[in-house]
């Protein structure tokens, strides 16, 4: 049966983080708070996992999951070559809302979903989700609701939509942004806005000394 534990009070929040540590080991998923909207997560590297967390979803493996981290040292062992651009867009924005997608280290041994050896990374700004994520490492993280339906602003939301799939919700009341985060394409010739959220694309072209038309074409 399925738990939700009040992240606000100090008890609550200490038992739920480690029954969240613990389902995540087991294979199981956890609903957790970001400052974006709520996300559905699981171990990035149990496949099964994964697979389970894109059937609560209703998403097929064409739709691979993002993957969270609690650290910006953390993508080292996990992206191919970091790019400069990656590096500097890392310095501006994060932790916060903006994703990363770069080529994965061909060593790693997980499956996300049909990504063709790229991987989208972010590390979220928000206690919960960071104490999460440096007790167990990357996390597949996406949406927390069924594939066509709203994203979950609160953990009571998601609960409505996920239901028993979930093993554990940690709220911690309505996300700050309730808004998907922006996600910046690094993997080809030049980096591009895949989707525009809260960092807009002028703070970006900023940061990377280009004009703003050039990531949106």
């Amino acid at each position: 049966m399925s738990q939700l534990f009040d992240c606000s009070d100090a008890d609550q929040r200490e038992t739920g983080i480690a029954s969240a540590i613990s389902a995540l080991k087991g294979g199981r998923l956890v609903v957790l708070p970001t400052d974006t909207v709520y996300g559905v997560g699981a171990d990035a590297f149990d496949g099964e996992a994964v697979a389970a967390l894109l059937a609560a979803k209703g998403r097929g493996r064409d739709m691979p999951v993002p993957v969270l981290v609690g650290s910006w040292h953390t993508i080292e062992g996990l992206v191919y070559n970091v790019p400069s651009s990656a590096r500097e867009l890392i310095r501006a924005f994060w932790p916060g809302a903006l994703s990363l997608v770069v080529r994965q280290a061909p060593s790693l041994h997980w499956d996300l979903g049909d990504a063709h050896g790229t991987v989208m990374l972010r590390m979220p700004l928000h206690p919960v989700a960071i104490e999460l994520l440096r007790a167990v490492g990357p996390m597949a993280v996406s949406s927390a609701n069924v594939s066509g339906q709203p994203p979950a602003v609160t953990a009571e939301a998601a609960r409505e939509q996920l239901g028993e799939q979930v093993e554990v919700y940690l709220e911690a009341g309505p996300s700050e942004r309730q808004a998907a985060s922006t996600i910046v394409d690094l993997t080809g010739a030049h980096p591009r806005v895949l989707r525009e959220g809260p960092v807009g694309v002028e703070a970006i072209a900023t940061v990377l000394g280009v004009e703003p038309t050039t990531l949106t074409d």
